[in-house]
């Protein structure tokens, strides 16, 4: 019988390690489990007052069981010793009726491993903060965005987020991998209103895995300011064929797109543009884009991926060509590749792909540089909705920005539609910006992309 888990650290691994021996006790030919535990705190605060409250901790554990080439996984949150015991059960029953797939199945021993030496993905002060010292740290953010103009007249809040966690993945090959990981941000997001009674809303925000690398609150409501008050006087704008320039946070979302493109999942189900052009040049020469797992401190470093594989630094596209799709072990065997450790999974479930550090190489111009290279265009801050068929690499979103004028940015535009098609979008693609910051997993920064369409009035 499997034991109840006490304590943090060590029982944790204690427990996967035990529940993989159990699994194969009841008759698994496989089996791997995840045990994790966190505890988080999020604090919404609007116009002053505490909107929303939230602090909560919780444990928990996944197991997914193999008999032969049959698989299914369980999940619970109930770790007494008989919660665990139907846990492990409940899966193998489930194993035993489901199909046969000879591709499933973990990793080879030889593949498993994790990067050794400090990631830097825990800090202590995440936590050091009081309750009241994170509340006044989501009221600074407010206060100081409200404070910048008389216009900004409404908010839908300043926040504080902190978060700590600690995972353990263990298999019947013999891995046991472990890493703690912590989280904090700040965010403001106040409204602003004209004298015509126009209201106009956008927001700001800053993200670490250390309370020390949070930007100040008053930082993040200034500029979260800002970009609402330049919102203000939104124009409509003939349909038409421009220059784009699209600033991190549209750029990133771009870049998103590539990721979803590249992943195994949709290549081997020839669900992709990309399929089957590994090794062909499929974008502009001045585009290099990288996932790499294993950058210290980094949203997207883990010592080893969902399935006990080390993360690795992978060209994903240089110079234009593509030099690799992202894998997980089961889509390598699918394709005939080799996993590049992008496995990523919940506590139940297959392993799906998860992008590590994913970015594009950045260039050596600033935003304010490139904007001033367009005599007439647009520069893009906020996409609304979807509309993206990565069969075809069509694009079509709509979005708001900023029109340019003769290099300089000359007023807000709304209600539009920017279109065109992923393969030709990073094809024409003039500039690269200088301005690669992270905020998140995935980081681009401010692109300048010829010949798309803006769709208005």
């Amino acid at each position: 019988m499997v034991t109840q888990v006490k304590t943090a650290k060590e029982d944790l691994r204690e427990l996967a390690t035990a529940v993989v021996k159990r699994a194969m006790e009841l008759g698994a030919t496989a089996a791997e489990a995840v045990a994790r535990e966190g505890s988080e705190f999020s604090v919404v605060v609007r116009m002053d007052e505490v909107e929303t409250l939230k602090e909560a901790g919780a444990r928990a554990l996944g197991v997914r069981v193999f008999v032969g080439q049959q698989a299914a996984s369980t999940s619970t949150s109930d770790l007494s010793p008989q919660g665990v015991e139907q846990l492990v059960g409940g899966a193998l029953e489930l194993a035993r009726v489901t199909s046969a797939d000879p591709m499933g199945g973990l990793p080879p021993a030889e593949l498993l491993g994790q990067i050794p030496g400090e990631l830097a993905l825990y800090f202590d002060d995440v936590y050091s903060l009081s309750n009241e010292e994170r509340i006044a740290q989501a009221r600074r953010a407010e206060r100081a965005a409200l404070a910048c103009d008389s216009r900004l007249v409404n908010s839908d809040g300043g926040s504080f987020d902190a978060s700590v966690g600690s995972k353990v993945l263990a298999n019947s090959h013999g891995f046991v991998g472990q890493y703690r990981s912590s989280y904090c941000s700040i965010t403001a997001a106040p409204i602003a209103s004209d004298k015509a009674g126009s209201m106009q809303r956008d927001y700001w925000y800053s993200a670490a895995r250390s309370l020390a690398k949070l930007d100040p609150p008053e930082e993040v409501g200034r500029i979260a300011a800002q970009r609402t008050l330049r919102r203000l006087g939104a124009r409509k704008i003939k349909t038409r064929k421009a220059p784009i320039v699209f600033d991190r946070q549209t750029s990133a979302s771009l870049l998103d797109h590539i990721f979803d493109a590249v992943n195994g999942d949709a290549i081997y189900r020839h669900a992709s543009f990309l399929a089957g052009r590994l090794g062909q040049k499929v974008f502009g020469a001045n585009l290099t884009v990288i996932d790499d797992g294993t950058t210290p401190g980094g949203f997207g470093t883990r010592p080893f991926d969902g399935e006990g594989v080390p993360t690795r630094r992978t060209t994903v596209i240089e110079n234009g060509e593509l030099k690799s799709y992202l894998l997980n072990s089961y889509t390598a065997k699918k394709l005939n590749l080799a996993t590049t450790g992008n496995a990523s999974r919940g506590l139940a479930g297959t392993p799906g792909i998860g992008n590590g550090n994913f970015f594009v190489q950045p260039g050596e111009k600033s935003q304010e540089e490139i904007i001033a290279g367009v005599k007439q265009g647009l520069l893009v801050t906020e996409f609304l909705g979807f509309g993206v068929n990565m069969v075809t690499g069509d694009f079509s979103r709509g979005a708001s920005g900023l029109w340019i004028e003769n290099g300089e940015l000359a007023y807000p535009v709304e209600e539009i539609t920017v279109a065109g098609n992923l393969a030709e979008m990073f094809g024409n693609l003039a500039e690269i910006g200088s301005d690669l910051i992270w905020r998140g997993s995935l980081a681009c920064p401010t692109l300048r992309i010829e010949g798309m369409t803006i769709a208005g009035e």
